[in-house]
């Protein structure tokens, strides 16, 4: 068992973001679980772990609230960060010809500079604790091969990739490692509109042929927190069943 840690998470609410939460958990570490909304998920964890799962209702839209509301009314600089795990999207899908100005802020700001500030003071937390702390953020596989009605999404995944590479570079002599986990399609909320047609398409794109282990993303999560992963630092990951 990896020795226990104290691990911020965006988007905790459901799908990947709890399965990366429950991994964690099981594992011995003590989370802190950031959502818009309470949901099942949440109130389970609470349940099953209550002495080491912490939840707290966020709009990550708000930009400009990230320090009072994760770091000051949460999880203050008393409590050693030793890791952040950035895995809370927005999806915006569309042709660019129908691109909404109000729709990619509204995703860019959730996807991309909520992440870059809450970044900046876990680093800051992480310093002054003393802790090499470890960066994950959750990218997309449409960063790296093209999706019809995916370029909106896909360049906010593709702004955190560069943002991920310079913080490892920068940050390195302290000890604090960034990389990007490059998900391939999985069987989310995100992705309940598609028809099985659409979804056997994108299947047919990977190696394997079948959905994204949402379990096998949240393993990748856990190791690359770890010490295990201690030389790891600023790289993308591949969790795609091999899409080509």
């Amino acid at each position: 068992m990896n020795s226990p840690k104290n691990i911020l998470v965006t988007g905790a609410s459901r799908g990947v973001g709890a399965a990366i939460c429950r991994t964690l958990l099981q594992e011995g570490h003590t989370v802190f679980g950031v959502s818009r909304t309470l949901s099942a998920e949440i109130t389970a964890m609470q349940s099953d772990y209550s002495d080491t799962f912490f939840f707290k209702s966020v709009d990550l839209a708000n930009t400009s609230a990230m320090r009072t509301a994760l770091f000051v009314d949460f999880l203050d600089n008393s409590k050693p960060l030793h890791g952040y795990v950035n895995n809370a999207a927005q999806a915006y899908d569309d042709l660019i010809t129908n691109l909404s100005e109000e729709k990619l802020q509204s995703m860019f700001s959730v996807n991309v500079l909520s992440p870059m500030m809450i970044t900046k003071y876990a680093i800051r937390n992480m310093i002054l604790n003393r802790v090499q702390g470890s960066i994950v953020h959750i990218s997309s596989v449409s960063a790296h091969t093209g999706y019809k009605g995916l370029a909106m999404y896909a360049a906010s995944k593709g702004a955190i990739e560069a943002f991920s590479l310079t913080t490892a570079r920068e940050w390195g002599e302290k000890g604090i490692r960034s990389n990007c986990i490059v998900a391939g399609f999985m069987e989310t909320e995100m992705s309940i509109g598609l028809s099985p047609d659409q979804k056997n398409r994108i299947y047919n794109r990977t190696s394997l042929k079948k959905a994204t282990s949402i379990q096998s993303l949240a393993d990748t999560v856990s190791f690359l927190l770890s010490h295990k992963a201690e030389s790891i630092t600023g790289t993308n990951v591949f969790v795609d069943n091999g899409t080509i």
